[in-house]
């Protein structure tokens, strides 16, 4: 069976789990290590760091390390890389790797700033003979993609609102204080939007679709001794009229994670991304409100609508993937995606929706007004220098 060989750039937390993944190993620690996709495997690591370079050796000794990842593409040991490195890399590694020929899988969230996610995404369109793609490992989870489905279908009418309140991502400053990049403007470029809630914010777009205005709240550094934002408030609103909100932070030890979509035809409620209950109407709203008697509306208000003889009927599915099959289904379609044509479950194209949106929230929390997506690029490039400016630890962008 013909394999993908991976090459993975930077042995982190995620890049190592990845080696466990693509070598049977191991994956992400607590949890229990998916078996290996088949038509992949690993072909070779990077690492700057010479306790990175020590561990590797030690455990992946039959695997050639690198220091410096262009090397390693130039190698012959690769058939694709992934970017475990942090984010702002992301878009210069691909850009290289696209103009030389070589797969690309970016880790989340695709950039930064969306200036360079678009740079990135020109130079893709020059190269459609090499495999771009994004680990937006969420997108394999079976319950979203059957809400999807049953939105684009239309089968519920035209979305009218939606709300996610995604909290469930607690995060000490033990956490942050890990490296010195981590939670900064210059070195990471954010905080939950662009570490924990690039998943979300992509799966928001891709089911609702992408708003056209954004009005936000953000709270810096709230309970905690960052700079970055970790407590967010988006108010969005669509080209068709419709509005969304969505909610998170990273000092809540309990955590909600609900998505809730009203649409035409009935709701969509999703509960920890496992179980999505479907109400469907049995007549949509508009025509609920010209013709419901108030006896209706009594048995509405008082619970008694659903079942046959009701106003709506319920349909439940859940979600029973485990966390490190989801990447491991990703890295799977890509490998088939160069050898067979597989459509991408992830195109990396995509990735530009999630920073235009992480963008736009931060620039609208800035400037204390609503702004427009996709976000104004140069604008919200030079006030995020400002904030590198004042840390006074990494150089402009």
């Amino acid at each position: 069976m013909k394999k993908i060989r991976f090459g993975l750039i930077g042995i982190g937390a995620q890049g190592g789990a990845y080696a466990g993944f693509l070598t049977g190993k191991g994956g992400f620690p607590g949890m229990p290590a998916p078996e290996c996709p088949p038509h992949c495997e690993l072909g070779a690591l990077c690492d700057i760091d010479p306790e990175k370079e020590k561990i590797c050796r030690e455990n992946y000794p039959e695997y050639p390390f690198y220091t410096d990842w262009k090397e390693m593409v130039a190698s012959g040991n690769v058939d694709a890389v992934i970017t475990t490195v942090p984010h702002y890399l992301h878009p210069e590694i691909a850009i290289y790797c696209l103009e030389h020929g070589m797969n690309v899988l970016v880790e989340k969230p695709a950039g930064v700033f969306a200036k360079s996610v678009r740079e990135m995404n020109e130079c893709a369109a020059k190269h459609p003979e090499t495999a771009f793609g994004i680990m937006f490992n969420q997108r394999t989870n079976k319950l979203y993609q059957k809400i999807k489905e049953i939105v684009a279908s239309g089968e519920m009418g035209e979305i009218r609102r939606s709300n996610w309140i995604i909290n469930s991502w607690w995060r000490p400053d033990s956490y942050y204080a890990q490296s010195e990049w981590r939670a900064t403007w210059g070195g990471e470029g954010g905080g939950v939007l662009v570490n924990q809630a690039p998943h979300q914010l992509d799966l928001w777009q891709w089911i609702c679709g992408i708003p056209s205005k954004v009005y936000a709240k953000c709270l810096y550094g709230c309970h905690r001794d960052i700079a970055v934002e970790n407590d967010v408030t988006i108010v969005t609103e669509y080209p068709n009229g419709a509005t969304g909100t969505f909610i998170t932070c990273t000092h809540d030890p309990i955590g909600t994670d609900r998505l809730e979509i009203d649409l035409d035809g009935g709701k969509i409620v999703v509960d920890s991304s496992q179980t999505a209950t479907v109400y469907r109407l049995k007549k949509d709203e508009k025509e609920m409100n010209e013709t419901m008697s108030m006896m209706d509306v009594a048995k509405l208000t008082m619970g008694n609508a659903s079942g046959a003889d009701g106003m709506y009927t319920v349909e439940t599915f859940e979600n029973t993937d485990g966390w490190g099959v989801q990447h491991t289904t990703v890295m799977e379609n890509f490998a088939l995606h160069i050898l067979e044509g597989t459509d991408l479950l992830a195109p990396g194209s995509d990735g530009i929706n999630g920073v235009n949106l992480a963008n736009a929230t931060q620039l609208s929390s800035w400037l204390g007004k609503e702004v427009d997506n996709p976000v104004d690029e140069e604008l919200y490039l030079s006030e995020l220098n400002k904030k590198i400016a004042e840390e006074g630890k990494f150089p402009a962008r």
